[in-house]
């Protein structure tokens, strides 16, 4: 096997072997440490956005079985995905991807409800998200950048129809190779995401429900 070329850097296919370790604890042995990131900053509503009258529920993003998971993923080379050692994301991508546009929409008070489709509300559209990337890519350079990429649907829940579709992608440099950097980075590229997710699906649903009134 050849040399890592980061040695602060796991092969993702050794995944399975890095959970184990870091539980081995239980069974008396030693324990890795670990340091958990959580993406803290709030992403911004935009003022121009239009107020809607109808409500939104927000299913779990889908993602690959990778990427749903708390190991912060890295791309050193083209065609080799990777995880940092001794670090991970307080929550999947998924959950913080969903807990974001959430907090956003609530937030901007532009929307009569919205809640998660796990919370059984009614609603008049349905969001779904698929997080296609969610990892740190060197992109042939010295330095990553927190790279995003999720493919955003809106449906009418009256008769599933697709009312849009979307792919939305953010790319954040980050200033240095250090973990805690990368992580300021992703928290940046989230905000970003969530927003640009949130006022498009405010202005679809509104679109769509203004060409057909509801009765």
């Amino acid at each position: 096997m050849r040399p890592l070329p980061f040695p602060w850097i796991a092969r993702a296919a050794a995944l399975p072997l890095l959970l184990a370790l870091a539980g081995c604890s239980v069974l008396g042995g030693p324990r890795d440490p670990l340091t958990l990131y959580s993406p803290q900053q709030a992403a911004q509503a935009d003022p121009s956005w239009p107020r809607v009258d109808w409500q939104l529920s927000i299913a779990r993003p889908s993602a690959a079985r990778l990427l749903d998971s708390p190991r912060i993923a890295v791309r050193p080379v083209p065609g080799e995905l990777q995880v940092y050692r001794g670090s991970a994301w307080a929550q999947p991508p998924a959950d913080m991807l969903e807990a974001g546009v959430l907090r956003v929409l609530e937030d901007s008070g532009k929307i009569a409800g919205v809640g998660r489709v796990a919370t059984g509300m009614r609603s008049d559209y349905r969001l779904l998200m698929d997080v296609r990337r969610f990892e740190a890519d060197y992109r042939g350079g010295p330095l990553p950048a927190a790279t995003i990429e999720v493919s955003a649907t809106l449906l009418d829940n009256s008769d599933q129809r697709i009312v849009a579709r979307r792919t939305f992608e953010r790319v954040e440099p980050a200033t240095a190779t250090d973990v805690a950097t990368v992580a300021n980075a992703f928290d940046q590229a989230l905000a970003s995401v969530s927003s640009e997710i949130a006022g498009w699906a405010l202005l679809q649903g509104q679109g769509d429900a203004s060409a057909q009134p509801r009765p």
